[in-house]
């Protein structure tokens, strides 16, 4: 069995890519595998429905991290996905018996290590199969804190799920050592990145994506807002890491990169970063009391908290796109 060391993260597709980049001779922290790889945003989409709800991101689409990252520091990466049950079954055995280190794409709803309080159909969770034992994978799954087993028969369910973003048995896993990049140029460019996708004129993305759902809470009725407001909370709270966790992780990348570029003022950013982390978990609190019945429902009010909070994320990428 190959020598692995697993790792906890914030975030399933964060926490594989800086696994499999360190275990490929790259130390990388998932702030940094998050930065590099320009995955902070926001949108609104009303066009695609989440549970009937139109679509809140916080983050950059799933995908968007693994590519980000290979991109950033030219990563020798194989993604492959199945038409075939068996074809994808029999790819992940032979890999796994050659040694390779194999992230995968699943449905959290059939890994039967997760508690059955914690599954629902998100097939979008990302995970790293690094040996097996019998009939058992061996796996690194970085939302939990020790790594696990999993069943094949239960993996393959997994891998092979259908509904939204279906996984497709979709593995990936990279083909050569990664060497240390020119961090003077890619953390830059990353950043910049981020503030071109903050700073959008489109109407669904970035700060102009937080005021559409402003506009859009501020228009219902007192029938829609519960659910409405429960879909938003649960979107940042509870799916991924959520609104205020994905800017705590970019606020490390900015602590990092202010350490290899010699930039102290990024350390300035990056706290008031966490601030605007922060913002975001306290109108969570407030659309969950308003919910709960603890406080009156006033989707106007919700409304006038995201307009400030898109203020302050539109001053915040605005000046730091002027550092770099």
């Amino acid at each position: 069995m190959m020598t692995f060391q697993h790792r906890h993260a914030s975030h399933c597709e964060s926490g594989v890519m800086a696994a499999l980049v360190t275990h490929a001779g790259l130390p990388l922290s998932e702030p940094m595998a998050f930065g590099l790889a320009s995955a902070l945003s926001f949108a609104y989409i009303p066009l695609v429905k989440v549970g009937g709800f139109p679509l809140v991101a916080y983050r950059a689409l799933p995908h968007a991290i693994t590519k980000g990252l290979r991109g950033a520091l030219s990563l020798r990466m194989a993604v492959e996905t199945f038409r075939s049950v068996g074809q994808g079954a029999a790819r992940l055995d032979a890999l796994v018996a050659q040694g390779q280190l194999v992230a995968l794409q699943t449905s959290a709803f059939w890994l039967p290590y997760f508690p059955e309080d914690l599954r629902f159909h998100f097939n979008v969770h990302n995970l790293i199969v690094f040996g097996r034992e019998g009939d058992d994978f061996l796996i690194s799954d970085p939302v939990f804190e020790e790594t696990v087993r999993c069943p094949k028969a239960d993996l393959t369910k997994a891998r092979f799920a259908k509904g939204l973003m279906a996984p497709k048995g979709r593995i990936y896993y990279t083909q050569s050592a990664v060497q240390a990049p020119h961090w003077e140029k890619i953390i830059p460019a990353a950043i910049r990145k981020t503030c071109r996708t903050m700073l959008a004129p489109v109407f669904f993305a970035g700060v102009k994506g937080i005021r559409s759902l402003a506009r859009a809470i501020e228009k219902l009725d007192a029938e829609q807002a519960p659910r409405f407001l429960g879909h938003m909370v649960r979107m940042q709270e509870e799916i991924g890491t959520g609104g205020g966790g994905f800017r705590f992780i970019y606020a490390a990348f900015l602590q990092e990169a202010a350490q290899l570029l010699q930039l102290p003022i990024l350390e300035t950013k990056a706290d008031e970063l966490v601030t605007i982390g922060d913002e975001w978990r306290e109108i969570a609190l407030a659309a969950a009391m308003m919910i709960r019945g603890r406080q009156p429902m006033e989707p106007k009010r919700i409304a006038t908290l995201l307009r400030a909070q898109a203020d302050r994320e539109e001053a915040f990428f605005r000046s730091l796109r002027a550092l770099v």
